[in-house]
């Protein structure tokens, strides 16, 4: 059965008639029910939906009313919709689930079935395998950015670039945070563009003064300016040495890749970052932010890093974050700045 990405659920239900099975899962608990009420928007009629929506939970089913509800003809309309929660409760060889599985060998046609997995385990194999599953992980670069845009124009909001990309950073793409930012910001009176120091003030972290600025000013060697981010930092709720460590760490990994790009195929700057964006953040999907400000740094600095630094840092990323993994939080500004201090010493004369 297809699998489908939450990116793309909204044009496969415009392209075609609607899975008689969705089986939406992961760990991103908002494209859950994002993914829901566009699979309901697209098979329901508003003037009908109330008598065309049964609403379910596996934790209460009784083995025979599954099939009942969907063998329910719709009344006045095309199809209707049973969305089945909870699922999780149910035990991989629980016999609870058995009716279940018994109906997806040959659902109704005018029925469609949605079954919504509650935690972010793997699919129920038995399930899966006869729906249409929808994965709802979280979304980063380019995913990210879309999703953020399609919000802020349901509210109205225009913001300036660097705003939109600040918008991101300071809320480390929490789609939770993004999601409650962009009701403020749709509360906001005013003409023109938002601009970066309006948002700042309204998510309460000044623009520049982000895990990816602290990131960033790490891997251009301006030691002075990560140090004095470290403190600010870890005062910020949500914010730990772990997680610059990571962030550090994760930037570090693709730039040995591009460094390594970069000396096979002879080429530096923009010609560089696509190739990253390309060939690299849209394949792997790693969590450094937007991909083109993320790229465009990566082809900025390569050559300040040469192999042997790279490795030399990556090790001492490592050594750190097992080091603050054992640690208590007053000792986490200490080993972050020693963290940034032997990266910048690690710093030869001509890295490239």
């Amino acid at each position: 059965m297809p699998r489908l990405p939450f990116s793309r659920l909204a044009s496969s239900l415009k392209s075609g008639k609607p899975s008689p099975v969705y089986y939406i899962h992961g760990a991103e608990g908002i494209l859950k029910d994002e993914a829901l009420a566009l699979i309901l928007g697209r098979v329901l009629d508003p003037a009908t939906r109330d008598f065309n929506l049964d609403m379910l939970s596996a934790q209460q089913l009784d083995p025979a009313e599954l099939a009942s509800a969907c063998a329910t003809l719709p009344m006045m309309a095309e199809h209707r919709v049973v969305v089945l929660r909870d699922i999780e409760a149910w035990k991989r060889k629980s016999k609870a689930k058995q009716p279940a599985v018994q109906y997806l060998e040959k659902p109704m046609l005018d029925t469609v079935l949605v079954i919504v997995q509650g935690n972010d385990d793997d699919p129920d194999g038995d399930l899966a395998s006869h729906a249409t599953t929808v994965e709802c992980t979280a979304p980063v670069g380019d995913q990210l950015e879309a999703w953020l845009d399609e919000r802020l124009a349901a509210q109205g909001v225009t913001v300036v670039p660097e705003a939109r990309e600040h918008l991101i950073r300071a809320t480390g793409g929490d789609l939770g945070l993004l999601t409650a930012e962009v009701q403020k910001l749709g509360g906001l009176q005013g003409a023109g563009p938002i601009d970066a120091r309006t948002v700042g003030d309204l998510v309460g972290v000044r623009f520049g003064e982000t895990v990816d600025d602290w990131r960033d000013a790490v891997l251009r060697d301006e030691t002075a300016r990560a140090l004095a981010l470290v403190p600010k930092l870890l005062e910020t709720s949500g914010s730990s040495g772990v997680k610059l460590a990571t962030q550090l760490g994760t930037a570090l990994l693709v730039l040995r890749w591009a460094r390594a790009t970069a000396e096979q195929r002879k080429i530096r700057g923009p010609t560089l970052a696509a190739k990253v964006k390309t060939d690299l953040l849209f394949k792997v999907r790693p969590g450094v932010g937007s991909y083109d400000p993320f790229a465009a740094l990566v082809g900025e600095v390569v050559g300040r890093w040469s192999q042997a630094r790279l490795s030399t840092a990556i090790d001492a990323v490592l050594r750190a974050d097992m080091a603050l993994k054992n640690t208590t939080i007053s000792d986490e500004g200490g080993l972050v700045t020693d963290l940034v201090l032997s990266l910048a010493t690690s710093r030869a004369k001509r890295a490239a």
